[in-house]
């Protein structure tokens, strides 16, 4: 019989033992590693690649998409305008049109010279220096209540008034305008809580001015104030701006206020956006140069059954008391507006 032992611990080994008993130590020539053990390391290794690149081909034809083609949009948005433009496609760093309104451009314009403010009596000139005829276009003037009287007798007309006509501006008819402010008045018209601000086209600091809003809460003891300048003292520029929203018809507005004595006139307009000058024709005076004689003063307006969707009570003058040395304050305390009787 041949044997051998086992190379690490010398254990004999019988014939055809190809592993010692002992410590486990093969013999040698038991793994000899021949063509087939090697062919079949090399059938599985092929096996593997071709596995692991038919998964990544199908991973990306999965994962593969076309993308869509990109379209620019242009979306032009144009102040006061009540149509909005369509949307189309623009070829990139083409130039958009010229006269494409830019957004966000301001309403109030700071001018040095503004336009003349429509009067009801002319301007008188004053002799307060190089600065009088300016101040005059820009401020209105201290007007005086003139008595006129008709003399022309009243005519009569099938199913017309026999009443003659008074002149506009005249004592008389602001005094019947008053008088009918003193019967029961209807509801006052609701508005936003936002529906009030201030109407500054002079572009004068803001610190001039007090919380509109105070003005149309309801609460006559709160008041939106204007401080008057003392450059000009009486005279004044700027008023109170309300938004309706939308066009209505109006037919009367009350003014409540601690200032006895301010001169206002009260304004119209329509459009998107207010007019930006009180000079500007968009304006419509529904009612002429006002003394505030009392706390609470009611106006009719000259609507001619025309809609406004914008009121402005412009305020023309403060007090006599406002002087130079002592400017002092207009308070609007209450500023409502009436529906049509």
């Amino acid at each position: 019989m041949w044997m051998t032992s086992c190379s690490k611990c010398g254990l004999p080994l019988q014939e055809g033992q190809d592993w010692c008993l002992q410590c486990g130590t093969g013999k040698p020539g038991s793994l000899g590693g021949g063509p087939g053990w090697r062919t079949g390391i090399a059938i599985l290794g092929a096996t593997a690649l071709l596995v692991i690149g038919a998964s990544v081909a199908a991973y990306a034809a999965l994962n593969k998409t076309t993308p869509k083609p990109t379209v620019a949009v242009a979306v032009v948005k144009g102040l006061g305008s009540s149509t909005t433009p369509a949307t189309t496609p623009t070829t990139p760093g083409a130039v958009p049109p010229t006269s494409t309104p830019v957004p966000g451009t301001p309403t109030t314009v700071k001018s040095t010279a503004p336009p003349k403010i429509p009067l009801q009596t002319p301007t008188p000139k004053s002799a307060g220096g190089a600065n009088s005829e300016a101040n005059n276009a820009l401020f209105p003037p201290e007007t005086k209540t003139t008595k006129t009287t008709n003399t022309s007798p009243p005519t009569k007309t099938t199913g017309e008034s026999t009443a003659p006509k008074e002149s506009a501006g005249s004592e008389k008819s602001e005094t019947k305008t008053e008088a009918e402010s003193s019967g029961e008045a209807p509801s006052p018209i609701l508005l936003d809580t936002d529906a009030a601000s201030v109407y500054n086209p002079y572009a004068y600091p803001a610190t001039l001015f007090g919380d509109p809003s105070l003005a149309i809460d309801g609460e006559e003891k709160t008041a939106f104030t204007v401080q008057v300048q003392a450059a000009v003292a009486p005279k004044m520029a700027e008023g109170l701006l309300l938004d309706l929203k939308s066009p209505q018809k109006l037919g009367s507005v009350a003014v409540k206020t601690t200032t006895v004595g301010a001169i206002v006139e009260v304004y119209g307009a329509l459009g998107n956006t207010p007019p930006a000058a009180i000079s500007d024709p968009a304006w419509k005076r529904l009612v002429g140069l006002k003394v505030l004689k009392k706390k609470t003063t009611t106006f009719k307006l000259k609507t001619a059954g025309k809609d406004y969707r914008y009121i402005v009570l412009w305020l023309a003058k403060a007090p006599a008391s406002s002087t130079a040395a002592n400017p002092g304050t207009v308070a609007i305390n209450e500023f409502e507006l009436f529906p049509p009787k």
